[in-house]
C-alpha cells in the first residue's frame, strides 16, 4: 500500500544490503508504521489486513511441496510474491512496469523469484497445498494479488488460472 516506500527501497537497496544502521532503522520504522496502520484499520482481519500476506499463500504451498527447510521462509515468500505479481500481470491487473520493478528489486536483494530447478514441486502438489491455506473460504481459494498502480492490491477469489 506504500509505493513511496517501495521507491525508497529501490533507491537505498545497496545501503540496506550493506546493513547501514540509519537506513535499516528507517526501513524497520516504515515497515512497522505500515503494518500498524493496516492492523488498526482491520483489527478483526476482515479483508484489508489479509493484504499483509502478499506472497504467503504461494510461499506456504512452496514450503509444503518442497518440504520445510529446503528454502528459508522469506525465500519461499519472495518466490510467492513474484508468482502473485506474475499472475496479476497475466490477468491484466498490473502493467509490465510494476512486474519489472518487483522482479528487479528482488534480484538486487538477492532473493529468489523462481522455484528451485531440482525441486519436487508439481502442479498437483502446489494445488493441493494451496487448498489447505487458511484463506480458503467456502471452498474457494482467495489470494492477495496486485491490481492497479504500484502499491495497490486486492484480496479476491475472482481469478482464473
Amino acid at each position: 500500500k506504500d509505493s513511496k516506500f517501495f521507491a525508497w527501497q529501490e533507491k537505498f537497496i545497496k545501503e540496506l544490503l550493506n546493513k547501514d544502521p540509519e537506513v535499516l532503522a528507517e526501513a524497520v520504522m516504515r515497515s512497522c508504521q505500515n503494518k500498524a496502520a493496516v492492523v488498526a484499520a482491520d483489527e478483526k482481519e476482515a479483508g484489508l489486513r489479509a493484504t499483509l500476506n502478499l506472497g504467503h499463500t504461494f510461499g506456504h504451498a512452496i514450503e509444503t511441496g518442497l518440504g520445510y527447510g529446503k528454502l528459508l521462509h522469506g525465500e519461499a515468500v519472495a518466490i510467492g510474491t513474484h508468482m502473485a505479481a506474475a499472475m496479476s500481470h497475466k490477468l491484466g491487473w498490473i502493467d509490465e512496469t510494476v512486474l519489472k520493478r518487483t522482479v528487479d528489486l528482488f534480484k538486487q536483494a538477492g532473493l529468489p523469484i523462481h522455484l528451485p530447478k531440482d525441486g519436487v514441486m508439481t502442479a498437483e502438489k502446489f494445488q493441493s497445498a494451496m487448498e489447505l491455506d487458511k484463506k480458503v473460504s467456502d471452498g474457494k481459494l482467495r489470494l492477495i494479488l496486485l491490481k492497479g498502480k504500484l502499491g495497490e492490491c486486492t484480496f479476491t477469489s475472482e481469478f482464473e488460472v
